[in-house]
């Protein structure tokens, strides 16, 4: 009876490596399969958006500093220059 209960045992644990292993080598083929290059598109693809909104943000401030310098200059009875032009060089280089 001692050799049945180990053989019993010994099939048991086999069959528990068995599904082990083949639950090991299925997880193996599904990372191997990732889609990595998925994964980099989609990263990209957050890091341009995140790049988009930053740009409008600063062109934000930047129009926004410049009409209260404009209103500043308005008060001080000072002519300012629209936003986007270039001040012109009076002088020689």
């Amino acid at each position: 009876m001692s050799i049945h209960g180990l053989l019993a045992k010994a099939g048991a644990t086999v069959a528990t490596g068995l599904v082990g292993a083949a639950a090991y080598d299925a997880a193996r083929a599904v990372v191997r399969r990732a889609p990595l290059r998925e994964g980099a598109v989609i990263a990209t693809t957050w890091g341009i958006r995140g790049t988009r909104k930053a740009e409008e943000v600063a062109e934000s401030v930047r129009l926004n500093t410049s009409d209260i310098v404009a209103e500043a200059k308005g008060r001080l009875g000072e002519e300012s220059t629209p936003p986007g032009t270039a001040v012109p060089h009076d002088h020689d280089h």
